[in-house]
């Protein structure tokens, strides 16, 4: 079991991803990345709305989750937030270990 945060960046004139862009060139997501417990920080533009960007965020529990959010890097992503006055909305779920064969059944490999 693992946490997923889904977060959606939205700003005006590309700010979302002005946002994304600088996050990953001043080695903040990789500093993220290199967290103990991160198993997953990736942003996905979408196809539907230029102007949001989505944040998959994985954690392997509230523990890890938890020494993100209280970690320094939390200041810098809050002030690039501020920067590109950015707006959110997240989703939480819970990862399940395994895909049932049904499931399975969908995927192409």
């Amino acid at each position: 079991m693992a946490l997923v945060m889904q977060l959606y960046y939205t700003g005006k004139n590309g700010d979302a991803r002005r946002f994304a862009e600088e996050m990953t060139s001043t080695g903040v997501v990789g500093r993220i990345r290199a967290e103990e417990g991160n198993l997953c920080y990736s942003y996905f533009t979408s196809m539907d709305d230029p102007e949001t960007v989505l944040l998959v965020d994985m954690w392997r529990d509230q523990e890890a989750l938890d020494h993100h959010h209280a970690s320094p890097m939390m200041g810098e992503i809050m002030k690039l937030r501020e920067k590109y006055d950015l707006h959110m909305r997240a989703e939480r779920c819970v990862t399940d270990d395994a895909l049932s064969e049904h499931d399975q059944a969908f995927l192409r490999k």
